[in-house]
């Protein structure tokens, strides 16, 4: 698919990597919906990056939790441009277990509402927006805790409730592609220890991990660095523009922290 003139939707582009993706696709020239919710502080900051883009955007403050808000959203751009070409299901909250301690019930909701429910409900109220389309492309973006868990390393960042509901996520991209096929491509980017998510740039990781359990985490990555905002755009940009024969995939971006923690012995000289 080319990006020029495509009308995307990017979910939490207030900072970080939604942010990213959002710019990235401004360059390439799409028309942007962009939403935010918190980090209030960076508000005005997004508005000026999108604005010096010089893309035609839309940002619309939006708890996507809740349903009438999703509704607002797909009304918006269904106003404005009548279909939605790229769809950008950028939304999570996860709660460390070294910030955050044991659940309570309010942490283990928002986690699961936002990470799962809210992806969801987006997909369903703009499914006929991007059937309208004619050809269009989702992209769930997840995170590896939906295959580790709260184990190893990683024990530290990722709790129950997150981890949980990105296994879900895994569910909803095969079900969506079934859903879409022939003409709406659907496929998920399961992301690692990233910058502004669980590393570099967020607050557990400058104010709570020791420097040796950080260490720990990209001890066991097997490419040994934390992830960028610029490895996801790159990975975002080729499900959209050259993964035409791609629908229903998972793209685990994680730099090797899956298979790291089991070494390969020397190979046995047998007995024949």
């Amino acid at each position: 698919m080319q990006i020029k003139g495509k009308v995307a939707l990017v979910l939490g582009a207030v900072k970080g990597i939604g942010k990213g993706i959002g710019i990235a696709l401004a360059n390439e020239g799409a028309c942007l919906v962009l939403t935010r919710h918190d980090w209030e502080d960076a508000f005005e900051e997004m508005e000026k990056d999108f604005l010096a883009s010089s893309a035609s955007h839309m940002i619309i403050t939006a708890d996507l939790r809740r349903i009438k808000d999703i509704e607002m959203l797909a009304f918006r751009i269904k106003e404005k441009y009548g279909r939605l070409d790229i769809l950008i299901n950028n939304i999570e909250r996860g709660g460390w277990p070294i910030v955050h301690g044991e659940y309570i019930e309010d942490q283990w909701d928002l986690e699961i509402e936002t990470t799962l429910k809210a992806k969801q409900w987006v997909f369903s109220l703009v499914f006929p927006l991007l059937k309208k389309a004619g050809e269009a492309v989702v992209i769930n973006i997840s995170s590896i805790a939906g295959i580790v868990g709260r184990s190893g390393p990683a024990a530290l960042v990722f709790n129950d409730g997150y981890a949980a509901a990105n296994r879900g996520i895994s569910s909803l991209t095969e079900t969506w592609a079934r859903l879409g096929a022939p003409n709406i491509r659907v496929n998920e980017i399961m992301l690692g220890i990233f910058d502004t998510r669980h590393a570099k740039d967020t607050r557990g990781w400058s104010q709570v991990l020791t420097e040796n359990e950080k260490q720990s985490l990209i001890d066991h990555t097997l490419l040994n660095r934390t992830g960028t905002i610029e490895d996801a755009v790159k990975a975002c940009l080729f499900l959209i523009k050259d993964a035409s024969y791609m629908t229903g995939s998972v793209l685990r971006l994680d730099g090797g922290y899956v298979l790291a923690g089991e070494t390969i012995p020397p190979m046995p000289r047998g007995i024949v």
